[in-house]
């Protein structure tokens, strides 16, 4: 693969990882415009490393602190990273094999839009904050679990249960992204395995490639986080869904007259 075909990919990574536009869908569609369906094993790790690096660079502090005496919020990560868990292990395959292809693409653009537009909604609302606890930080795991299906916006859909749970704003996108770290995590030791077990993966792929894939991916990810934390402040997450809406509309016109 061309070094900028995979520093283009590594931006899409990098921004729609964070933004609540999903990743999976977008990468989806610019592998098919680039002609790089797949992207290559090792391209897929190393492109969630750098957005692993991104959230680890804007969290690190907060990490500490929790380790060392916040722990409770650990405990409240590892519960709502169940339920993804659970449904990624039972039916990631069965997904896989009914949205292969993103023929759902639009439909699922289109439920992540009016998703983000509810939320956009009820913060503007306002109304008291509620602190997180464990039925709250399960809720917002139980909402990240369908974001297994391609299209449908995993930061956006924990973004916007956390605010229907009653969270504040902040704490919605903190414990968001907090979230992101075991499931960007445990992705990037899966697809690693993959690819050391498959013949050829590793080498399929300069080194010069790779290099600019995962430092474009670490570079927009670390953008895309401080940029949502600023709309979360400013409770603006209808831009987001006017896009989606907007290119839900398309794929699906471009599908019906193709």
């Amino acid at each position: 693969m061309e070094w900028w075909k995979a520093a283009i990919l590594g931006a899409v990574q990098g921004l729609t990882e964070f933004l609540p536009v999903s990743s999976s869908g977008h990468l989806l569609l610019f592998e098919r415009l680039l002609g790089a369906e797949g992207g290559g094993l090792f391209l897929g790790v190393m492109l969630h490393a750098g957005t692993l690096l991104a959230v680890l660079a804007v969290y690190a502090r907060r990490l500490a602190h929790m380790a060392l005496r916040a722990r409770k919020q650990l405990w409240y990560l590892l519960l709502a990273t169940i339920p993804a868990a659970l449904v990624g292990v039972l039916l990631g395959d069965l997904v896989d094999r009914v949205f292969y292809g993103g023929e759902w693409l639009w439909a699922a653009f289109l439920l992540t839009a009016l998703i983000l537009l509810l939320a956009d909604l009820r913060m503007r609302a306002g109304g008291p904050a509620r602190p997180l606890n464990a039925r709250r930080a399960l809720a917002v795991g139980a909402a990240q679990a369908l974001a297994v299906l391609p299209g449908l916006s995993r930061s956006g859909v924990t973004l916007a249960a956390g605010v229907f749970c009653g969270l504040s704003r902040e704490d919605a996108a903190d414990f968001s992204f907090l979230l992101s770290l075991p499931v960007i995590g445990g992705a990037f030791l899966l697809e690693l395995l993959s690819a050391l077990t498959a013949r050829g993966a590793v080498v399929a792929i300069s080194w010069q490639s790779l290099a600019v894939g995962t430092l474009c991916a670490a570079a927009c990810g670390l953008l895309s986080v401080r940029l949502m934390l600023r709309c979360m402040k400013g409770a603006r997450l209808w831009p987001f869904a006017l896009y989606l809406a907007a290119l839900s509309a398309a794929l699906l016109l471009l599908r019906l007259l193709f």
